[in-house]
């Protein structure tokens, strides 16, 4: 029986990247993100697929909460839109992505907007906490 050739699974960063090319190494750990928005566009990834523990590694040591439990979610995530970035790119300390999440849950489709802080430490971008969200 001929194998079938499977198309790569596309990121859900929405970056047009397979996801093995694009998350996926930075939630196996073995690639870090350059960029603020990069870190962020991995981060949604991570609550689109469920993976708490990348989340909690990438949380700013200030601001990380002691457990992240996304099984109590019911939101599927169904696309990201980055709106804005200021600064967190590989010659910043800091940065700010403002980025739209799109998701389904038991009330329908919906979206959330949020300005988002992060900062460089020890050669990592880490997620400081929300400016603002809506």
């Amino acid at each position: 029986m001929p194998r079938r050739n499977r198309q790569p699974r596309p990121c859900p960063c929405g970056s047009g990247a397979a996801y093995t090319a694009c998350c996926g190494p930075l939630h196996a750990g073995t690639a870090k993100a350059a960029t603020a928005e990069a870190l962020m566009r991995s981060r949604y990834s991570a609550f689109a697929l469920g993976d708490a523990a990348y989340l909690l590694r990438t949380w700013h040591p200030s601001t990380r909460p002691e457990r992240l439990d996304l099984a109590a979610d019911d939101r599927r995530f169904t696309g990201l839109e980055i709106l804005e970035a200021t600064g967190g790119s590989p010659l910043h300390t800091q940065g700010t992505v403002r980025f739209r999440a799109h998701y389904t849950d038991a009330e329908g489709p919906g979206s959330q907007t949020e300005n988002s802080a992060f900062e460089h430490i020890g050669g990592d971008w880490t997620y400081v906490d929300a400016i603002s969200f809506s």
